[in-house]
């Protein structure tokens, strides 16, 4: 099967797509020994890819489970030096990246993975792909404010997608409430923004799911890799993610 370049030199853990573009427009990418241009594709299976003379290898799938603390930086890695998420790694066999992001304050579940298919199916909002978050506000929050929560907010760029919220309980003593709130799309600061908007400024923010993955009991700072059973039930959960869609996308009269 032909795929593009980009996918090929991502796949071979040599760059990002976005990369790849660059290297293929120097001419440093040959298939079969003619130099390659920007929206060729090759098939991995029959075509021989090189960059820089060098043929390329697709890298297996790898996923790592991260408990990101609050301070560190959900990036492959930052121009000032400050800690990111592959620093808690242990080991690097090959090129990972986050799985979406984290603001800075934020903490808890993060993804790195090599298959940015994967990353993309778990991103995309059009797939629908569930996160659930532990969240403590300042204040006692009251019915009202969750169900508008629920229903959606207007922020700057348009109103949120339902969510969904569960587990609620407020603490007088603190002056707190802490529930937990499931999303199916990732905007820059959504869950702050739209707490901001209710009055109910975050006091901490802890992703505890991504689809299918769960948190648990990884420590802050921790790193695993998927075990075969998680990886198994995570290409599952993508396939499925990937079908609704196409469903979606047919309407009714697709589903006659």
């Amino acid at each position: 099967m032909r795929v593009r370049l980009q996918r090929i030199l991502a796949a071979a853990g040599v760059a990002s797509r976005r990369r790849a573009e660059a290297l293929i427009a120097a001419g440093r990418v040959r298939v079969n020994d003619a130099v390659a241009h920007l929206g060729d594709s090759a098939d991995p299976e029959q075509d021989r890819v090189t960059l820089d003379g060098v043929a390329l290898r697709e890298e297996p799938t790898r996923c790592w489970l991260v408990h990101k603390p609050r301070g560190v930086l959900t990036t492959a890695r930052d121009p000032e030096g400050r800690r990111t998420v592959l620093d808690l790694l242990p080991q690097r066999e090959v090129r990972l990246f986050p799985v979406g992001r984290l603001d800075r304050d934020t903490e808890g579940l993060v993804l790195l993975t090599n298959d940015g298919a994967l990353a993309h199916v778990l991103l995309h909002p059009s797939h629908e792909n569930e996160r659930e978050y532990r969240v403590t506000v300042r204040g006692e929050i009251p019915p009202e404010a969750l169900r508008r929560l629920e229903s959606g907010i207007e922020l700057e760029e348009g109103r949120t997608a339902p969510a969904r919220v569960g587990g609620v309980r407020r603490d007088a003593a603190s002056g707190t409430s802490t529930f937990q709130l499931t999303l199916i799309e990732g905007r820059k600061r959504q869950i702050r923004r739209a707490l901001v908007a209710l009055g109910f400024p975050v006091q901490r923010l802890l992703r505890v799911r991504m689809g299918p993955l769960r948190l648990g009991a990884l420590a802050p700072g921790a790193a695993r890799p998927l075990s075969a059973r998680e990886m198994a039930e995570l290409q599952r959960h993508a396939r499925r993610l990937s079908e609704r869609r196409a469903q979606r996308a047919l309407g009714p009269a697709g589903s006659a």
